[in-house]
């Protein structure tokens, strides 16, 4: 499969998607950093491995990105959620997808697992999902709300599954959705274009790495010695 993105062109490729979107993303937002979150949705071995039935081509390139993310949310000392996509080895939770989807991803298998160079911390939470929404059947809506989280940043692949189906779930919760252009990744270009121009238009605010950066910066006390 081509990889449409790569991490040389990432920037080139995001800068040209929101411009495409631009009519339509205009519910412009800036993070509340003490209300906000990080997502890290699905960014397992699984999905980044070329020789898998499932491999995501915008995955890899996306990765310095999230590791950039990570390190500032933990900085700030935000909380950092990561969900992985799973089946039991018997599939009695696959349900539909057993027979619309060639292969699963296995719990308790190593490709399963996050990738390592965005591995979560001991203390940070990782929700195992069995659908494309991380909210469908799992405890991240109370988590959530336990943590006061209003603004999630939403990071990962599938772009146009998993990520669209979270952020989709999380507009109808009335959570204001940052969805990342540069840090989501598809199968192809088509699907994830498709994604940001709908979520654009109706669930989230689609900004970048670097944007989100800076609000962090902006919003970390200025220390003074």
């Amino acid at each position: 499969m081509d990889l449409y993105v790569n991490r040389e062109n990432l920037n080139l490729k995001a800068d040209d998607w929101l411009k495409k979107i631009t009519d339509f993303n205009t519910h412009r937002m800036s993070l509340v950093m003490e209300r906000a979150a990080l997502m890290v949705i699905d960014m397992q071995k699984f999905f980044l491995e070329p020789s898998s039935p499932t491999f995501t081509a915008g995955g890899p390139a996306i990765i310095p990105n999230i590791q950039r993310l990570l390190a500032a949310f933990r900085a700030a000392g935000r909380p950092i959620i990561y969900t992985r996509h799973v089946h039991h080895p018997d599939f009695i939770d696959a349900g539909i997808m057993k027979w619309w989807w060639e292969g699963a991803c296995l719990e308790g298998t190593p490709e399963s697992e996050v990738a390592d160079e965005i591995a979560p911390l001991k203390n940070e939470k990782v929700i195992l999902k069995h659908r494309y929404s991380a909210f469908y059947n799992t405890d991240l809506e109370t988590i959530l709300r336990c943590l006061k989280i209003e603004d999630l940043v939403i990071t990962g692949i599938m772009t146009n599954m998993c990520c669209e189906s979270t952020a989709r779930d999380a507009y109808y919760r009335d959570y204001r959705v940052f969805f990342l252009a540069d840090a989501t990744g598809s199968v192809t270009e088509e699907m994830h274009l498709a994604s940001l121009l709908n979520l654009a238009f109706g669930f989230a605010y689609v900004s970048t790495t670097g944007e989100i950066l800076r609000q962090v910066e902006a919003a970390q006390p200025v220390r003074t010695f």
